[in-house]
């Protein structure tokens, strides 16, 4: 058990099943995208574990970028998914995959969509850590997924509680 500012949180993933999870993803990857040189694009901050991890297991010429947006409030999503920081490279008619370590309702993949439509890219897949299918309300495709979990509030691997949780190396859900 530990503690995180108010709320108390349990073992839920161990690191083992999550590097697992990394491994099988990345093999997908490297399948799809064999001989070609795709964008890398990681959502920050949760994704940085997880698109260092995926990108280190990429077996060709790649590139790497990274957008932060923002939709948490505490434990839950605000609804409203705002661009802190955009993207720093144009990638018009380049094939991209987004990094997410969690797909829940889909907010953010709706804002990443609308941001890359802009950009004019070739293509875009989507792989994620984390999917949770019972709180997703989109209809975009996640080809890669890691692991599919239930709709509980979890930390851990790079994703955090109000700021802290970011650096534990396996994943707790909130206590009940």
């Amino acid at each position: 058990m530990i503690q995180l500012h108010d709320l108390q949180f349990e073992p839920f993933i161990s690191e083992a099943e999550i590097e697992e999870a990394i491994a099988k993803v990345a093999i997908s990857l490297n399948e799809e995208y064999k001989g070609q040189n795709p964008v890398f694009v990681g959502v920050l901050n949760g994704a940085f574990m997880f698109a260092s991890d995926v990108i280190k297991r990429f077996e060709g010429d790649c590139e790497v970028s990274f957008v932060k947006l923002g939709s948490y409030e505490g434990t839950s999503t605000t609804g409203t998914v705002k661009t802190l920081v955009g993207l720093n490279q144009k990638l018009k008619g380049r094939k991209v995959i987004i990094l997410e370590d969690i797909v829940d309702t889909g907010n953010t993949l709706e804002e990443i969509n609308r941001i890359l439509e802009i950009e004019e890219v070739a293509d875009y897949q989507v792989a994620t850590l984390f999917f949770k299918p019972e709180a997703y309300k989109k209809d975009f495709e996640i080809k890669f997924k890691g692991l599919e979990i239930p709709n509980k509030f979890i930390v851990g691997y790079g994703l955090d509680y109000d700021g802290l949780g970011r650096n534990l190396t396996q994943v707790y859900k909130r206590k009940e």
